[in-house]
C-alpha cells in the first residue's frame, strides 16, 4: 500500500514536470507582466490616476486584472486534472485570494504597516494584490496539497518548472515589498513614501525580477532533464 502511494506521488511529480516547457513559462510570465503594465496604463490614460494620487483605486484595478490573469492561466496547469476540473481550479484560486490577502495584511501589520480606518482600503487592496502574486497561483495549481505548499513556501525548495514559476516570483514580491518599505520612515516628506505606495512599487519590481529569474530556472531545468535522458 505504501509502495503504491509512493508510485502515485512519483507519477504525479512526473506529470507536473512535463506539464510545462520553457517557452510556455516565458509566455505565462510575459502575460502576467503585461497585466501589470496594462492595468497601470489604463489607470493613467483612462482614469487619470496612479498609485501616488489615488492608491486605493489604482491598487484595486491592478489586483483585479492581475488576479484574473494568474488564476485563469495557472488553473490550466493544475496538478490533479483527473480529480479537479478547470472550473474547480479557478474557483479555488478565487477562494484563496482573500485568504492570502488576510495573511499578507497580518504580516504587513506585524512588520509595522499603519493601522487605522483611513488606511484600511489601501491595506485591503494592497493585500489582495500581494495575494495575486503569492497565494492565488499556488492554490490554482496545487489546491490543498500540503506537500507542495510546504516545499515552496516553508522550505523554499522548488524542484519542478511550475514550482519555480510560483515560488520565485512570490518570494520576489515579498522581498521587493520589504525593500520598498525602507524609505517610508525617512523624513523626505515625499508623497510616494505614504503606505503602501513605495511598498507596492517594490513588490511589483520584485515580482517581475522573480518571473525573469524563474524563467531562467525553468530553462536550466529543461536542459538538465534532456541531458539526463541522453
Amino acid at each position: 500500500m505504501a509502495d503504491q502511494s509512493k508510485k502515485e506521488k512519483e507519477k504525479e511529480k512526473g506529470n507536473l514536470s512535463k506539464s510545462i516547457s520553457a517557452p510556455q513559462a516565458f509566455l505565462i510570465h510575459l502575460i502576467s507582466g503585461l497585466g501589470l503594465a496594462i492595468s497601470l496604463w489604463v489607470a493613467h490614460n483612462f482614469y487619470s490616476i496612479n498609485l501616488v494620487s489615488h492608491p486605493s483605486i489604482t491598487l484595486r484595478l491592478i489586483w483585479i486584472v492581475e488576479s484574473a490573469i494568474v488564476i485563469l492561466i495557472y488553473s490550466r496547469f493544475r496538478i490533479d486534472p483527473q480529480q479537479c476540473s478547470y472550473l474547480k481550479a479557478v474557483v479555488r484560486g478565487i477562494l484563496a485570494l482573500p485568504v492570502g490577502a488576510l495573511v499578507n495584511a497580518l504580516g504587513a501589520i506585524a512588520l509595522g504597516a499603519p493601522v487605522g480606518i483611513q488606511y484600511l482600503p489601501k491595506t485591503i487592496n494592497w493585500s489582495l494584490l500581494m495575494s495575486s502574486f503569492t497565494v492565488a497561483p499556488a492554490a490554482s495549481v496545487f489546491g490543498s496539497s500540503w506537500t507542495y505548499w510546504q516545499r515552496i513556501f516553508a522550505e523554499t525548495k522548488p524542484n519542478e518548472p511550475l514550482e519555480y514559476m510560483i515560488c520565485i516570483p512570490a518570494h520576489g514580491a515579498v522581498i521587493g515589498g520589504w525593500f520598498g518599505a525602507w524609505p517610508m520612515p525617512l523624513d523626505w516628506e515625499r508623497p510616494w513614501q505614504e503606505w503602501p505606495i513605495c511598498v507596492t512599487y517594490g513588490a511589483m519590481t520584485g515580482y517581475l525580477v522573480g518571473m525573469l529569474a524563474s524563467s531562467g530556472f525553468v530553462l536550466a531545468n529543461g536542459r538538465r532533464q534532456r541531458l539526463k535522458e541522453d
